[in-house]
C-alpha cells in the first residue's frame, strides 16, 4: 500500500478490506523520551518498538479510503464485478461496466489549531462544529473508600497505581478489536482486581491500591496526561505526592514476561531501590506459576506507556509488564487484524454462547496465570502480608466471560446481569470496538469496564433501587455518596422464570474525565499535550450502477440535443404562429339571424 500511494493520487475513492500497523516509533509527542529528559533515548534513538509498522495511518490520501466489512454487500460488488466487468480469454469487458460511487463529506480541514478557530468564529444562532477533540472518561477505583469531593493531597494517604489502557485504533476508527494491545491489559488488570478484592477486605495492606484504566492512550496518552494535570492542579482526589509506585500492564498473550522500568529515573537512589524491591516482588510472586518474568536491558528505556506521562512529572517507581524484549513480537500492532483469532481465543463452531462462556480457550489459562502474578506483586507492593498470597488467585472462568464479552459478544448472559436494564440494549453481538472517539459519547470499553470493575471489585448491599439510584444507604444517607458510588443492576433472572432479580452494587468505582489539556489550555499547537481532533462528517453513502459506453453516451448525448433543439424550433414556430393556429374564427358582431 505504501509503494502504491502514488499511484493512487489520481483515484476518486478507494474500497479495501485490510488495515496496517502503526509506526515504527509509536510514541508520538507524548512521551517522555524528549531532548530534555536524554537526548540519547530520544525520538526512539535506542529502541525500535514497533519494527514490523510502516506508518500507514499517519500517511495523507488525498482521496478516501472505504472499508466494507458487510459480507453481503462484498458479495454484491464482487458479483457485479464478475458480471459486467472481467476479462473473458483477454479480451477488454464489454459495456456496460459495473461501477461504483462512495460519498464521505468532512467538515475539519488542515489542522486542529484551523479547525478549532473555525468552530469558534460561527456567527449563527445554532453554530456547525468542524471537528471535536478525542477523548472520553478513565475508569478509576480505590481498594478502600477514598473521599472524592475533597481534591488535592491527602495526608498519610499512599497509593500504588495498577494501570491499564483502554483504547487501540486501526487504519479504520470502526474496526479496533485491540485483542492483544488492549484487552488482554484490561482483562488481567480486572481479572488481578477481583482477586484481591477478598484480600483487601480481609487483611488491608498499609498502602491504597489504585486500579486505573486510561482512555485515550493510543492518541499520544489523552488520559495519563489528564489525570497527571489534575492531580498538579488539585483537581484530583489525589497529587503526586501521594503516589508510592507504578505498575503498568502492557500487551501480553504468553506466560514469558519481561519487566521494563526507565533508566534515566534510575539515577536516583531511592527510586532505583523502590524499582529493585517491585522487580523483586513480581518474580518472588511468579513462584509456582506457569509464568517467567526477567529484565531487559537495565539501559533500555520504556515502551510505549501511561507511565511515561507520571514520568514527565517528576520521577516515580514503576514497572511495565510485557511479552516482548526490546521490541512488539505482534505483527498486527493496532491493526484491525489484532483480534481473538491472533490472540488464539477460538470455541468450537457448534457450541451455543453459554458453552462458550464456560470454554476456556488456552489462552484464558494464560492471562489467569498472569492475573494472579500481578494480583500478588500488587499486595505486597502495597505493604500486605505475604502470608496471604496462596489465597490471591485469579478465576479462569472470570477471564474467559471477561475474554468472550470484549473480543466475541457483549451482548451474553453472564455481562447482561452486570449492567442496567436500559443499557443491555446497547450490548453488541460483535467484538468490542476500542477506538476511543470524540467526547460527546461515551465509547463502548469505557461503560464497559465501568460495570466490569464495579462487579470485580464492589459488594451487594441492601437498598432498594430508589436509594440505590439516589447513591445513598437510606434516605438519611448524605455521606456514602462521597465515597462510593452505587448502581443498579439488572441480575440474573431465576430458574423457570423471565423476571431478572436486579441487586444494587457499591463500590469506588469512579470517572474521571480523559480529555487533553492542550483543550483546556487552548494550546492546540503544544507539544507537550496531545492535539488530536476528529473531523464532523455527514453519513457515509454509496451505490453501485451500471455504466455505458462512451459511445453509448455520445450518441444519447446527441439525440438529446437534436430533440432539444428540435423542440425549440417547433416552440418558435408555434409561437410566432399562435394567432393564426388557434383563432377561434368568431363571426362579425353585425350579424343578425
Amino acid at each position: 500500500m505504501m509503494c502504491l500511494h502514488e499511484f493512487f493520487l489520481g483515484v476518486a475513492n478507494l474500497t479495501v478490506l485490510s488495515g496496517w500497523p502503526r509506526p515504527l516509533s509509536p510514541d508520538g509527542d507524548g512521551g517522555v523520551y524528549t531532548e530534555n529528559y536524554d537526548p540519547t533515548l530520544a525520538h526512539c534513538n535506542a529502541t525500535v518498538w514497533n519494527p514490523l509498522g510502516n506508518g500507514l495511518a499517519y500517511e495523507e490520501f488525498d482521496f478516501p479510503i472505504f472499508s466494507v466489512k458487510d459480507d453481503n454487500d462484498t458479495r454484491v460488488i464482487r458479483q457485479c464485478y464478475q458480471d459486467h466487468n472481467r476479462r473473458v480469454n483477454g479480451s477488454n469487458p464489454q459495456f456496460p461496466l459495473c461501477a461504483m460511487q462512495l460519498r464521505s463529506s468532512m467538515s475539519a480541514v488542515t489542522n486542529t489549531a484551523t479547525c478549532k478557530r473555525r468552530n469558534d468564529i460561527n456567527f449563527s444562532l445554532t453554530p456547525d462544529r468542524v471537528c471535536d477533540e478525542l477523548g472520553d472518561f478513565n475508569i478509576w477505583a480505590s481498594s478502600r473508600p477514598m473521599n472524592t469531593t475533597t481534591k488535592g493531597h491527602k495526608e498519610f494517604e499512599s497509593v500504588v497505581i495498577a494501570a491499564a489502557r483502554m483504547d487501540s485504533r486501526s487504519f479504520f476508527f470502526d474496526i479496533a478489536p485491540g485483542a492483544e494491545s488492549t484487552a488482554s491489559g484490561i482483562v488481567t488488570l480486572l481479572a488481578a482486581a477481583h482477586a484481591l478484592r477478598r484480600a483487601t477486605q480481609e487483611a488491608p495492606p498499609n498502602r491504597t491500591i489504585l486500579y486505573t484504566f486510561f482512555q485515550g492512550e493510543t492518541f499520544d496518552y489523552i488520559g495519563s496526561s489528564r489525570m497527571v494535570y489534575d492531580m498538579e492542579n488539585n483537581q484530583f482526589p489525589l497529587d503526586l505526592d501521594n503516589i508510592h509506585s507504578v505498575l503498568e500492564v502492557g500487551l501480553h498473550s504468553d506466560s514469558k514476561l519481561w519487566l521494563h522500568s526507565d533508566p534515566v529515573s534510575r539515577k536516583n537512589s531511592s527510586v532505583k531501590e523502590e524499582v529493585e524491591k517491585l522487580v523483586n516482588g513480581l518474580k518472588s510472586a511468579s513462584a509456582g506459576l506457569n509464568v517467567s518474568v526477567d529484565e531487559p536491558d537495565v539501559s533500555q528505556p520504556l515502551p510505549p506507556s501511561s507511565f511515561q506521562r507520571f514520568l514527565l512529572a517528576r520521577p516515580i517507581p514503576g514497572v511495565v509488564i510485557g511479552n516482548y524484549r526490546s521490541s512488539f513480537t505482534n505483527r498486527y500492532y493496532e491493526s484491525m487484524y489484532d483480534n481473538a483469532e491472533y490472540l488464539n481465543v477460538s470455541y468450537p463452531e457448534n457450541m451455543t454462547s453459554e458453552e462458550q462462556l464456560e470454554h476456556f480457550p488456552e489462552t484464558v489459562k494464560t492471562l489467569t496465570e498472569v492475573a494472579t502474578l500481578v494480583a500478588r506483586a500488587l499486595y505486597v507492593q502495597a505493604g500486605g502480608n505475604e502470608t496471604q498470597l496462596a489465597n490471591i488467585t485469579a478465576d479462569p472462568q472470570i477471564v474467559n466471560q471477561m475474554l468472550y464479552s470484549f473480543l466475541v459478544r457483549a451482548n451474553n448472559s453472564w455481562l447482561q446481569q452486570l449492567v442496567p436494564t436500559d443499557f443491555t440494549n446497547h450490548l453488541a453481538d460483535r467484538p468490542t470496538n476500542f477506538y476511543v472517539g470524540v467526547i460527546q459519547y461515551f465509547s463502548e470499553p469505557t461503560t464497559l469496564v465501568q460495570y466490569m470493575l464495579a462487579n470485580m471489585t464492589g459488594s451487594v448491599v441492601n437498598v432498594t433501587q430508589e436509594d440505590c439510584q439516589k447513591q445513598r444507604e437510606d434516605k438519611d444517607d448524605d455521606q456514602s455518596k462521597h465515597l462510593y458510588t452505587y448502581m443498579w443492576v439488572q441480575g440474573a433472572a431465576p430458574p423457570n422464570s423471565t423476571e431478572r432479580e436486579g441487586f444494587c452494587v457499591r463500590s469506588t468505582v469512579h470517572r474521571s474525565i480523559a480529555v487533553s489539556p492542550a483543550f483546556e489550555l487552548h494550546e492546540y499547537t503544544t507539544s507537550n499535550y496531545s492535539t488530536w481532533t476528529e473531523s464532523v462528517w455527514k453519513p457515509i453513502t454509496g451505490r453501485i450502477f451500471l455504466v455505458a459506453s462512451h459511445d453509448l453516451e455520445m450518441l444519447t448525448l446527441g439525440v438529446g440535443i437534436t430533440v432539444l433543439l428540435t423542440s425549440l424550433v417547433l416552440t418558435y414556430v408555434i409561437s410566432s404562429k399562435a394567432d393564426i393556429l388557434f383563432s377561434s374564427g368568431r363571426e362579425p358582431t353585425s350579424a343578425t339571424y
